[in-house]
């Protein structure tokens, strides 16, 4: 570790714990309980992080790739080069500074849909040493005014199509702070008292380019999904993006190629900008590899599947309802992915019976993998090596530890950390440099989510011998029933195996005897008809009593999911202290 981080780290402040900003360095800082066999370390050598800011990581590409595409929208086929991007961000970010007179660390907030102008909105933010925090296009206005004012925004990025809810949600909270409006013709009238986006992307300032900032400043600030709470900012630094981006292109797991004349990765722009997977393994890390981004910005089956006929696809980024998506859907042909070299399944687990069902329908010539990560860890944890072959022993895993990156399991509530062994399940805790600087204006919980320096994910799951990893549940959704521990996701995997189920969902309700039973939720496929009876025996030959589903089965239309896939069980369990069903 070069004395430089611990310099910098030093001299961020008695706010700040010292030791997340040391797992900011180059290298994970390997403490002596790392001998322990029952820590898992990285298969993977370690990455070497230059001392660089997202920016000058990913300029140089820019400039390297200049002519090639880097975005194309996929409704309107509206487009911007690697130096287009490059040119355009430069402008946006002296505009930030010269005319709104924005101050290194200020937040700038961007409410958009998966539209081509994200990149230069983003890079000029950061360029200007500022803080991006995304927000949901979706959002109410009463949820924008809440992370607008949470995250101390002090401009946002919009649409015309949201700019009126936006002002709405300013409006709650008495600001009149900058309304920035993305047009999406150029002929389009400007909302009143709207600022043009093409007016700062286009207009050149003559004034000095912007000195790059500190890796350990601020550079994004999500929000956490809040599927087990409210939202909490995620402070995440350049260090511990750009870190993640050198994880994930490791030369044992990368499967990107850089552009030439007669050949360019082309990848599906579908997951949510806002979301930290679409933010940093979609955005950056597909600029910094200059592949080209077809942009999804409002998803339909149709649009999705134009996408996947008329452009060459060769990698596909995805989060399991997509998986499986396209492997239900009799209008998504097997030659649409015949280009396709590698699928990337995150956000949520993806079972082993889903994984066998799209390789059926594809072939085995697209490789479908998946990761694991968090919004408070860049996101990427674990990887599946490129040298493994998949079995029905490994199948459904979320691979091996990340290089730099080391990983235990330890008994839910034990206070001392213990590491379990091989098999053994209990909550995943991680160390690694893209592990986040904390939870914003929240010191209590940022001092919870920590054990010894250790992040504690709330995840459930397990290793076996070879080192690979499972996540099963996540803690706070277990189910406890006489005192045992059901996993919610098991039997949803199992129900989803059974005849005619297009998908499931499972929550633990009230019970006089028991404490708590299974309910079961499930949407059937088209054109079948379930049985609730015959569900709850098939799921009764398959698991132990207690497992069983004693609080019944429902026969639903949907499972209530958010953006990136994960069940809102909340959701279900209001539904069903309110109504009973």
């Amino acid at each position: 570790m070069s004395l430089s981080v611990i310099r910098r780290a030093l001299s961020i402040g008695q706010k700040t714990d010292l030791r997340k900003h040391l797992f900011s360095s180059s290298r994970t800082l390997v403490t002596t309980d790392s001998t322990d066999p029952n820590i898992l370390r990285s298969p993977f050598s370690d990455v070497v992080v230059p001392d660089w800011t997202i920016c000058e990581l990913v300029y140089p590409k820019l400039e390297l790739y200049h002519k090639y595409t880097a975005v194309e929208c996929a409704s309107t086929g509206k487009s911007y080069t690697f130096g287009q991007i490059r040119m355009k961000s430069r402008n946006f970010s002296k505009a930030l500074k010269e005319k709104l007179k924005l101050r290194k660390g200020d937040r700038v907030a961007i409410l958009v849909h998966n539209i081509p102008e994200f990149s230069i909105a983003t890079f000029g933010i950061l360029e200007a040493g500022l803080v991006v925090t995304t927000l949901n296009p979706a959002y109410t206005p009463d949820e924008i005014e809440k992370q607008l004012s949470d995250s101390g925004a002090r401009a946002i990025i919009t649409q015309a199509s949201t700019f009126s809810k936006v002002k709405s949600g300013l409006k709650m909270m008495d600001s009149q702070m900058p309304i920035i409006v993305i047009k999406e013709k150029q002929a389009d009238s400007l909302p009143t008292g709207a600022i043009d986006f093409f007016e700062f992307a286009d207009t050149v300032i003559n004034v000095p380019d912007i000195e790059p900032g500190h890796t350990s400043d601020l550079a994004f600030l999500p929000y956490s999904s809040g599927t087990t709470g409210l939202p909490k900012g995620v402070e995440l630094t350049h260090n511990n993006i750009v870190s993640n981006i050198f994880q994930f292109n490791h030369k044992d797991l990368s499967f990107l190629s850089p552009p030439t004349d007669n050949f360019q990765d082309v990848i599906p722009g579908i997951l949510p900008l806002y979301h930290i997977f679409g933010f940093s393994i979609s955005a950056v890390n597909s600029t910094y590899n200059g592949s080209k981004s077809v942009y999804i910005d409002k998803f339909t089956p149709e649009l999705f599947i134009s996408v996947l006929k008329n452009h060459r696809i060769t990698v596909l980024y995805a989060a399991p309802p997509l998986i499986l998506f396209l492997t239900s859907h009799k209008d998504v042909k097997k030659e649409y992915l015949k280009y396709v070299k590698m699928v990337i399944s995150g956000a949520a687990p993806l079972g082993f019976l889903d994984e066998q069902r799209f390789i059926d329908k594809f072939g085995s010539h697209v490789n479908i993998t998946q990761g694991y990560g968090l919004t408070e860890t860049s996101p990427f944890v674990t990887w599946y090596p490129k040298s493994n072959v998949k079995s029905e022993k490994n199948g459904g895993c979320i691979g091996k530890v990340a290089s730099n990156t080391i990983i235990k399991i330890i008994a839910p509530d034990d206070p001392t950390g213990t590491p379990l062994g091989a098999n053994q399940s209990g909550e995943l805790l991680v160390k690694g440099p893209q592990v986040m600087r904390g939870y914003h204006n929240r010191p209590e919980e940022t001092e919870k989510s920590f054990l010894d320096g250790w992040f504690r994910t709330g995840d459930l799951g397990h290793f076996n011998e070879e080192g690979f990893m499972f996540i099963t549940d996540r803690l706070k959704e277990l189910i406890k029933v006489k005192g045992f521990q059901v996993a919610p996701a098991e039997l949803e995997e199992l129900l989803r195996s059974f005849p005619g189920v297009d998908d499931a969902a499972v929550i633990g309700i009230p019970h006089q005897a028991h404490g708590e039973v299974p309910r079961a939720y499930v949407v059937p496929k088209e054109g079948f008809a379930l049985n609730v009876e015959e569900i709850k025996e098939y799921v009764a030959i398959k698991v132990t009593k207690y497992k069983q589903l004693v609080g019944g089965v429902q026969i639903v239309d949907t499972i209530p999911k958010n953006p990136s896939g994960k069940i809102l069980r909340r959701l279900l369990k209001q539904n069903y202290k309110e109504k009973g069903i």
